[in-house]
């Protein structure tokens, strides 16, 4: 019996020591695990990223930050500015770098642990001295490096996320930006004329010649139209503030220059015929939650193998005594510590981690249908902005044109009022108003769709994060 158990010691301990040699290569990167982040940015929305480690990156990024500043923004300066100066995004790459040191931690046999002993009395003393190893930590540590691979992977993927989900931030934020400095201009050209308007009604009805009925339409239109303005104003005030903040800009940046109004519709709409597949295929959220399922399968892999064991060391002794009346004389032997399975025979941790994964299988499933299901939506209201977009553009504004040009044609031969002119006006004001809010819809809508396929679309509901999900099993199987 004790020879068998010795017998399969020296094999854990072989198998241990063969596991040193595959894990002792394993060290931090150069980069942290950025090269991933980049190449996935990279491919998706074309811009550069930047991990600051030192203070010669933290320069390099501020001198390319103010020569982006120096020039009128588009939205994809705003964005690569935001990808190099976010402090928020700087502080998701420091967590990827902390997961490559828990990637390194695993990947290294445990310490071996020394001890020392002496005891003496009545002239004789005692010295024992013990190395004791966590067996069972050898034997499973190729096991558990590789789960510690997939854990790093799938924190290459949130940063990458969290990159995406900036620049998709940003987009946003500087297209509502955009489009409350056009409507705030278009606002402050219509209360110029109503307050002109209202003024030439007050001196009309001084004369007589406007009931107080017609001099109220007048009034009230030009309240309404300063109460608009003042609420446009704040509008992109504060659309302004959000993309400075998401652009990490601090004093001597907030005076940043943007366009007057949005671009033009593009000639035709995206067609994708495979929209759903293409965010099945290239949804990050949904490549973390696979990485997700292959750890835990590994995992609950591991707790079966072991649920009998969950403790085995050895130790190597070594004791020498020193009597008075003798000689002294040295004893070697070996202690082997295990874990009796009696009460537990790993029945807990077993379920724990099948239950762990069968939540990771249906949450995955989940969020696949809920992927495809935003997709097709997505398409569909980018479709239907720019529809509606586009009919502002082709049929209401020239329509709008041709009658403000009609009725001052009539105006100046005396066949219409004033009064009638500034009812057109205000149709007018109305439909270009409409118009800007569609432009600002289509391009809110492409950048969703831009999201969507990508995965830098808002986080998952409920407690589908990958994050969570990960948090709910342990790495190494419950060890």
């Amino acid at each position: 019996m004790a020879h068998h158990l010795a017998r399969g010691l020296l094999m854990l301990t072989a198998f241990g020591l063969s596991s040193i040699g595959l894990a002792g290569c394993m060290a931090f990167s150069p980069d942290g695990g950025m090269t991933t982040v980049s190449d996935l940015t990279s491919q998706t929305i074309k811009k550069d990223v930047a991990f600051v480690r030192s203070a010669e990156g933290a320069e390099a990024v501020d001198a390319t930050v103010h020569r982006l500043l120096a020039r009128t923004l588009t939205i994809e300066t705003a964005v690569q500015i935001a990808l190099l100066n976010n402090k928020g995004l700087q502080a998701a790459y420091n967590e990827l770098a902390l997961a490559e040191t828990d990637l390194v931690e695993q990947s290294l046999p445990p310490n071996p642990v020394f001890s020392i002993s002496r005891i003496s009395g009545n002239g004789a003393s005692e010295v024992e001295r013990q190395v004791v190893g966590d067996i069972l930590a050898l034997a499973t540590l190729p096991f558990r490096s590789d789960i510690a691979r997939d854990r790093f992977r799938q924190a290459q993927l949130r940063a990458a996320l969290a990159t995406l989900r900036l620049a998709a931030d940003v987009r946003r934020a500087y297209v509502r930006t955009v489009a409350g400095n056009e409507m705030v201009a278009l606002l402050t050209d219509a209360k110029a004329t109503a307050e002109s308007t209202a003024q030439l009604a007050v001196k009309l009805g001084e004369t007589g010649s406007l009931n107080k009925l017609d001099q109220a339409r007048e009034q009230v239109f030009y309240a309404e139209t300063t109460a608009d303005l003042a609420t446009a104003r704040q509008a992109a005030t504060s659309a302004r503030e959000r993309l400075a903040r998401l652009m990490g800009l601090w004093d001597d940046g907030l005076d940043f220059r943007l366009p007057n109004a949005l671009p033009s519709l593009p000639g035709r709409p995206q067609a994708l015929p495979s929209i759903e597949a293409d965010a099945v295929a290239h949804r990050i959220d949904l490549q973390i939650a696979r990485l997700e399922l292959t750890a835990l399968a590994k995992s609950l892999n591991l707790t079966e193998a072991t649920r009998f064991v969950t403790l085995l060391d050895l130790a190597g002794i070594s004791r020498r005594t020193q009597d008075p009346e003798g000689a002294p004389f040295r004893e070697r032997g070996f202690d082997v510590q295990f874990q009796i399975p009696i009460f537990d025979g790993g029945e807990v941790r077993v379920r724990q981690a099948a239950e762990t994964y069968n939540l990771a299988f249906n949450r995955l499933t989940e969020r696949a249908v809920n992927v495809r299901s935003e997709a097709r939506d997505a398409y569909r209201a980018y479709r239907s902005t720019y529809d509606i977009a586009s009919h502002y553009q082709r049929e209401i504004l020239p329509l709008r044109k041709i009658i403000t040009e009609e009725m001052q044609l009539r105006f100046s031969s005396m066949q219409v009022d004033i009064f009638a002119l500034l009812t057109e006006a205000r149709q007018r004001l109305a439909s270009l108003r409409g118009a800007i809010d569609a432009k600002q819809s289509f391009f809110l809508a492409r950048s969703e769709l831009q999201a969507v396929v990508n995965g830098g679309g808002t986080p998952a509901s409920g407690g589908d994060s990958p994050t969570n999900i990960a948090a709910a099993a342990p790495a190494d199987g419950g060890h």
